[in-house]
């Protein structure tokens, strides 16, 4: 009987014995993350730019004194009269003072020099600041300079060390549709990162006390505590600072174009304020009964130039009453607020385009700007106000303002009851400890409608309004 022999059992050649690309497939078949530690497939651009930029992205907590109002008398107070007559008679003694803190966010745009960018309604009031970085490195903060027009403000640490700092990229081309990357500290959450895009540029937000215009509109989260923190486009390039200040926001968020933040933030860190730029226009919004009379057509959106100031740069590039313009740069002004944002993104020495309409035709002038003569502002004070002042005795020191020496009696301030001897202990927003103080608020606020000047006389303190 024939027996047939069982088929030899194929063994398979050891993996290391197969040609090199052979092996090297197998390889990365059975391990494909074997080879260094990071997930090349998982490693998107966002994770990219934030590995970048997240060492360089601050907390912010800033302490400031809050004095409480406390009736002693209200567990027997059941008339609501009482508690006017305790406000009127007792409150000033029983006072009580208390500490609170705010968080917030801000982004070292200079390692070298310690400067951090955030917004400056984030260090209001603020008597001590600290900055924590992400390796939880705590610094005290002093302010650089703030300005709450643009809601922008400079702090600055010291370092041994260079610090982290952000790249700065530009909010000149910016797409809407295209994605964007926050970070922040919302709610005290530290280094949370959001994404979304941006959804609309150029927005207005208006709030309690003053409009903001020309920003970024984006629906990546940004809460309380994100405000001052950056904005990033896909590579990590810093497009605009987050702000928090429209409070029914929900979904959406806004955001400081960098390219309106780079002139405030160089004025800041040089002057520790922003200087304007003087132009020398006195404008006015147009309506249709202005509209008609100047033979306008309809498209046509511009502001009216009301006066030139003598001497002025405007003056100097030949523009007069009566031009409308339309154009400061490459912004247009439909309005009288879109024509003061426009000036003050422009600085000192600068050379402008205006773009106007006289006689049926359209024109470019330039201006060569400069700041406002200080020697000029003592006789605005006086055209605006109707006012001449001078420092206060330097006898008490704790002692600050400007006392009132001469008033015209047909001015507004007059008509409201002030009289020589008041004391101006503020204008707007601007403390005034001496009369460059006051100078420099007419300076900064005379093409404003009014201002809200602190007057004191005596012991007591009154806020009232004055039209300009």
């Amino acid at each position: 009987m024939k027996t047939k022999a069982l088929p030899k059992k194929k063994t398979r050649a050891p993996l290391f014995h197969k040609p090199p690309v052979v092996v090297l497939f197998s390889f990365f078949l059975l391990f494909p993350f074997s080879l260094g530690h990071a997930a090349p497939r998982r490693e998107m651009p966002v994770v990219k730019a934030v590995r970048r930029v997240a060492p360089a992205v601050v907390n912010i907590n800033s302490e400031y004194e809050v004095r409480a109002r406390r009736n002693p008398f209200s567990g027997f107070a059941l008339d609501p009269f009482f508690d006017s007559f305790f406000r009127d008679f007792f409150e000033p003694g029983f006072g009580r003072r208390y500490k609170r803190t705010s968080l917030g966010s801000g982004v070292i745009i200079d390692g070298k020099e310690g400067f951090i960018l955030t917004n400056a309604h984030v260090i209001a009031r603020s008597g001590k600041i600290s900055v924590t970085l992400m390796d939880e490195r705590e610094f005290e903060a002093a302010i650089v300079g703030a300005d709450p027009d643009s809601d922008l403000a400079i702090l600055r640490v010291d370092s041994k060390e260079v610090l982290p700092s952000i790249r700065m990229g530009t909010s000149a081309d910016l797409l809407i549709g295209e994605p964007v990357i926050a970070i922040g500290n919302p709610f005290g959450f530290s280094h949370t990162v959001t994404t979304g895009v941006i959804s609309a540029l150029h927005r207005s937000i208006r709030t309690e006390d003053r409009v903001y215009l020309d920003f970024i509109q984006t629906d990546a989260s940004i809460n309380p505590g994100n405000s001052g923190g950056p904005l990033l486009n896909i590579e990590g390039d810093l497009i605009g600072i987050n702000t928090a200040i429209y409070a029914k926001a929900q979904g959406i968020g806004f955001a400081i174009p960098i390219d309106h933040a780079k002139r405030i933030v160089e004025d800041l860190i040089r002057y520790g304020e922003v200087v304007p730029a003087w132009f020398g226009l006195v404008v006015q919004d147009i309506d249709a009964r202005i509209s008609g009379y100047l033979g306008l057509f309809r498209n046509t959106r511009g502001v009216l130039v009301k006066g030139v100031e003598p001497k002025s740069p405007a003056e100097e590039a030949g523009l007069k009453k009566g031009d409308v313009i339309l154009a400061v740069g490459d912004q247009k002004v439909p309005s009288t607020r879109a024509y003061r944002a426009a000036v003050k993104q422009v600085a000192p020495g600068a050379r402008v385009a205006v773009r106007l309409f006289r006689k049926n035709k359209e024109i470019t002038l330039f201006l060569k700007t400069r700041a406002f003569p200080k020697a000029l502002a003592e006789a605005l004070g006086t055209k605006l106000l109707g006012i001449r002042v001078k420092n206060l005795p330097s006898k008490d020191k704790s002692l600050t303002g400007v006392v009132i020496t001469e008033i015209d009696p047909r001015s507004q301030l007059a008509r409201i009851g002030a009289r020589p001897g008041d004391v101006i202990r503020q204008i707007d927003e601007i403390a005034i400890k001496n009369v460059d103080d006051f100078k420099k608020a007419v300076v900064q606020y005379r093409q404003k409608p009014s201002v809200v000047i602190l007057l004191q006389r005596g012991d007591q303190g009154y806020y009232i309004t004055v039209k300009l």
